[in-house]
């Protein structure tokens, strides 16, 4: 039951509601300080609220390997002591009815503590809301909400919550049978939601044999040559094999290999016309050091694709890549999209990147396998605005002065030729 968009209000930078719909591959544009990456991780931080056993609505703990540990304050718009956030969730599968989840989290007190002050599921077929009575808690962990499911007299119980969705109920009505249904749907069929953050770890010399055989490459990369050591040393190098054709789209004349040095293990660039010539990955430059956790991933998706609905984060995946290649991440992450299982939300600043994304719609792509969006702020609030395109790669919108600097510094560099031409030579 894949999560198909994902709203939020009063959160971060954002005053106002702004929805992000998740496509095969969304795109998150904007400047610098923009929002833009607080919007990108919002998918993120809102899992921890859905996959976790704690009382508070969002388990920030959970985000210490991947954002920092914010608090909740810090997520509210204008970091207000007793403020709120709205957001929401919408589900859709292929074989399952849509599923909507709104809530609002509140901050009650000094000490900070938060509580779900407004719930409502919404199915194709009826809408349940909850509300807390204020005042009328019985425990510290079990509060009294208004259940109304506008079928049958509104009622008020006690409710237990873990993260975002109450857990359990003092009553047992039909209504609240509604609702452990709808809960147990979304538990188990939540998409995986991976992290690939801006800073990818730089590599090592040597690296250990993990005893254990990551899924994943990590929020910041580090267990890319770990996954690359086991799989020359375990397995059969089909996973080598994989990052080397990606890497020969991007890095032509050397191969990646992995060598063992004395119980520990070196992961090398071979030149393919000199077999000689070996270059160690924390010598190589740092662009391709920084892309190497992305081929790895890709690979081990592409030989073993996840069985569950995957949603990838990717931040600047284009970082320290020369602008040649960021169109072959562009048709990287297509030909991933292409395969089910993983959707990709990139917050990206390359121009090249999204070119080709469009080039590849004007050559046929549906449209709608992209969403792009554009994130302004001007000192205040900030807005995210859906950038429409067409199947001719045409955008219906674009923000002035973005991606204009190629454009502004050759009309300034002729117009300063021309003012420095001698009138007498022409």
């Amino acid at each position: 039951m894949p999560l198909v968009s994902v709203s939020v209000e009063n959160y971060r930078c954002f005053a106002t509601k702004q929805t992000l719909e998740l496509r095969p591959i969304t795109l998150v544009l904007g400047k610098n300080n923009s929002g833009k990456s607080a919007l990108a991780r919002s998918p993120l931080v809102l899992s921890k609220g859905i996959l976790t056993d704690s009382p508070m609505p969002l388990d920030l703990d959970q985000l210490s390997n991947e954002l920092g540990t914010p608090s909740f304050t810090e997520l509210v718009y204008g970091m207000r002591p007793h403020g709120n956030i709205r957001v929401g969730l919408r589900f859709s599968g292929e074989s399952l009815p849509p599923l909507k989840i709104e809530a609002v989290i509140q901050n009650i007190d000094e000490w900070q503590l938060q509580v779900v002050s407004s719930l409502k599921l919404q199915t194709s077929d009826r809408t349940i809301t909850l509300e807390w009575l204020p005042g009328t808690d019985p425990r510290p962990d079990e509060r009294i909400y208004r259940i109304n499911s506008g079928q049958e007299s509104d009622t008020s119980t006690a409710v237990r919550f873990e993260g975002l969705l109450p857990t359990q109920f003092a009553d047992d009505s039909e209504s609240v049978q509604s609702i452990y249904r709808i809960i147990e749907r979304v538990r188990s069929e939540f998409s995986n939601i991976r992290y690939l953050g801006p800073f990818r770890e730089r590599p090592s010399r040597l690296y250990r044999l993990p005893s254990r055989i990551p899924r994943e490459v990590g929020t910041n990369g580090d267990a890319a040559a770990g996954i690359l050591a086991n799989d020359m040393a375990r397995g059969q190098g089909d996973l080598i094999s994989r990052v080397n054709e990606f890497l020969g789209k991007n890095l032509p004349g050397w191969s990646i290999e992995v060598v063992e040095r004395g119980g520990m293990y070196s992961v090398i660039f071979r030149s393919t016309a000199d077999s000689t010539i070996t270059v160690n990955v924390s010598d190589v430059g740092t662009g391709v050091a920084q892309a190497l956790p992305i081929f790895v991933q890709r690979a081990m998706d592409a030989l073993r694709p996840p069985i569950e609905d995957v949603l990838e984060i990717i931040e600047e995946p284009e970082l320290h890549l020369h602008p040649s290649a960021h169109a072959l991440l562009a048709d990287l992450y297509l030909a991933a999209a292409r395969e089910p299982g993983v959707r990709f939300l990139i917050e990206t600043h390359s121009e090249t990147l999204l070119l080709r994304l469009r080039r590849r719609v004007a050559e046929g792509l549906s449209p709608d396998n992209i969403a792009i969006y554009y994130v302004e702020n001007n000192g205040g609030s900030a807005t995210a605005r859906r950038i429409n395109i067409d199947s001719m790669g045409n955008l219906d919108y674009w923000p002035q002065g973005v991606f204009s600097e190629d454009f502004d510094e050759t009309r300034a560099l002729v117009s300063a030729q021309l003012e420095r031409t001698d009138p007498d030579e022409s």
